[in-house]
């Protein structure tokens, strides 16, 4: 199955994310920061990226402009996952290079199916 990496430097969101893709059987990868994600997008190419917007240094949007921009990571998509609702949220992140936009609280199954079709399964 498909590697997914959660970034998120919430604990309790993150560990929320992570029941809900191994329970769909996906291997999850976690970071806790932009910097950590970008550094570990390199070294363990994830098939999939889910990204929080709001956390302290490099944000969500930060990171995924830099994965969306270097050719070693450029192939990995992006799906932000955030509590920002605005539609100007929503645009900001696709022109980061971002494929998906969810707003949580994350419904599962929006969650699952977006994946899926990032990913082409």
């Amino acid at each position: 199955m498909a590697r997914v990496m959660v970034v998120d430097d919430s604990p309790t969101d993150k560990a929320y994310l992570k029941q809900m893709l191994e329970r769909s059987g996906y291997e999850v990868l976690e970071a806790a920061s932009g910097q950590d994600a970008i550094d570990m997008a390199k070294s363990q190419l994830p098939d999939c990226i889910v990204m929080d917007v709001v956390m302290p240094g490099m944000n969500g949007f930060q990171a995924t402009r830099s994965l969306s921009r270097d050719p070693a990571t450029a192939a990995i998509p992006v799906l932000v996952v955030s509590s920002k609702n605005q539609e100007t949220d929503r645009l900001w992140a696709l022109r980061q290079g971002a494929k998906e936009y969810i707003v949580k609280p994350v419904k599962e199954a929006d969650l699952i199916g977006k994946i899926k079709a990032v990913l082409g399964a």
